[in-house]
């Protein structure tokens, strides 16, 4: 779809919103591209991780705001903002930063499981410039990614950070030099990959149960994942692997 290109690399979809003219904004083209590549990457058992990343040095600058002017829809019913802030994804995704990741992009970062930046990235959540709130997840999200009153400050006065200041925060993963996000973020990817595939989706579903229930009820939902992953062909298989000192040959059941 126009504005989105994906490609494979490995068991990996890269997904790269591609309008450099626009900053990589966000329209509808865009949004119904992103939903399409998740839901790609989602029934596709060949396909283990998913990368996000932006065409020609820039992440996503956010909504498009002319494209909004205009009526385009740049939610998608059931995934939200960019076709992605709400989907409730079962597969690990990377960001790998260039550039500006600013509002929306911002929150497409905040989205994915991990975050790859180039030194020269930066971040930023500035609604409230402009009489809105970060709606597209990041007055959810940030504050449970970093320390209250950090988060607090970013969203009140839209400050942009650099890479190195989102690194100390904890909402970066690794830090590269410029142009070097996209590869990085494969390395992880194919480090992420080489795992159970059952593992990874049990790892993001208790993750995501865990967050803001009581303890009880997180562990009840932690020990029905692995009571499920030990009747799992893919466990026994881990087991033989590793007493057979070989790499494990998944099998998702």
């Amino acid at each position: 779809m126009s504005g989105v290109r994906t490609e494979t690399s490995g068991g990996t979809l890269v997904v790269t919103i591609d309008r450099p003219r626009a900053r990589n904004a966000v329209n509808a083209e865009v949004a119904q591209g992103i939903a399409a590549a998740v839901d790609r990457l989602e029934s596709d058992p060949g396909l283990r991780v998913g990368v996000l990343t932006g065409a020609d040095g820039t992440f996503c600058a956010g909504m498009d705001l002319k494209a909004a002017a205009r009526g385009e829809q740049v939610t998608v019913p059931g995934k939200g903002f960019a076709g992605l802030v709400e989907a409730a994804t079962t597969k690990p995704l990377i960001a790998a930063v260039e550039g500006h990741a600013l509002g929306g992009g911002f929150e497409l970062a905040l989205a994915c499981d991990l975050v790859v930046a180039a030194e020269g990235a930066r971040f930023a959540l500035p609604e409230v410039r402009r009489g809105l709130i970060a709606a597209g997840g990041g007055v959810v999200r940030l504050p449970r990614r970093v320390p209250h009153h950090l988060a607090m400050e970013l969203l009140l006065t839209g400050r942009t950070v650099t890479a190195g200041r989102a690194r100390e925060l904890g909402v970066v993963n690794r830090l590269t030099p410029d142009g070097g996000a996209l590869p990085a973020a494969l390395e992880l990817a194919a480090e992420i990959a080489a795992n159970a595939p059952l593992a990874l989706a049990a790892v993001k579903r208790t993750v995501r149960l865990a967050d803001g229930v009581p303890e009880p009820e997180a562990f009840a939902a932690q020990t029905a994942e692995a009571g499920a992953l030990l009747r799992s062909a893919d466990f026994a298989e881990g087991v033989r692997a590793f007493t057979e000192k070989r790499a494990p040959q998944w099998s998702g059941r």
